[in-house]
């Protein structure tokens, strides 16, 4: 499993109506792409701002290649980019170890 983590900043006084877009997408857009495991949104409590996204994937491919060149990849910017202050800093990660359950 890959964690996508999306470092999200968006324009000031926005936030409410990015989470609502970010969600209708999350629970509209991403359950159609191939490799897509689950997600979670968490807000900053220090930077308002600020939101960092987690998506899994089954492997790097499923987004890097697939999703990112898909029409779903339009639709997802389509329904957030509008409020990104930036664009979001992305990066992937393997598991190294955790004691969560999966």
């Amino acid at each position: 499993m890959i964690l996508e983590i999306a470092d999200i900043r968006v324009q000031p006084g926005t936030g409410a109506e990015f989470e609502q877009a970010a969600q209708r997408g999350l629970t509209t857009v991403f359950p159609k792409a191939q490799g897509f495991l689950g997600h979670e949104i968490r807000h900053s409590i220090e930077s308002p701002d600020r939101y960092v996204l987690l998506l899994q994937w089954e492997k790097l491919e499923d987004h890097t290649v697939t999703f990112r060149s898909s029409a779903l990849f339009a639709e997802w910017r389509g329904l957030v980019s509008a409020f990104f202050a930036q664009p979001p800093y992305v990066e992937h990660f393997s598991l190294a170890g955790s004691s969560l359950n999966p």
